[in-house]
């Protein structure tokens, strides 16, 4: 199931970087959040953090699941935006497998310093 789910994700990937070409911002809705540096991406990623919390704090489960899944389309396009390359998330998720939450922690504040 993850390797499907996770195949669909660099599908949805290439969509986004095709609709990120589109000179005419009205073109499409990921043009739209892309066409000013991804300020606008920057403030819908935001935006969908806070209802995906909201969500799951006192909604249903479909709307928890709803929620995530906007959210998760739209760090796409914010990764579209920077150019990030979701194969670069998760080669980043795979080098912490393995490794407490913790300790990872610790390791990224000292790489920071």
């Amino acid at each position: 199931m993850f390797e499907e789910s996770s195949s669909y994700l660099f599908q949805l990937e290439k969509v986004i970087k095709s609709r990120k070409s589109a000179a005419d911002p009205s073109a499409s809705y990921v043009a739209s959040l892309l066409c000013d540096q991804g300020s606008r991406a920057r403030e819908k990623l935001l935006e969908e953090a806070e209802e995906l919390i909201l969500a799951a704090q006192e909604e249903s489960r479909t709307r928890v699941v709803s929620e995530a899944a906007d959210l998760i389309f739209h760090a796409l396009v914010l990764l579209a935006a920077r150019e990030v390359q979701w194969a670069e998330v998760v080669a980043e998720l795979e080098r912490r497998s393995g490794t407490s939450g913790w300790v990872e922690k610790e390791m990224r504040v000292e790489d920071e310093s």
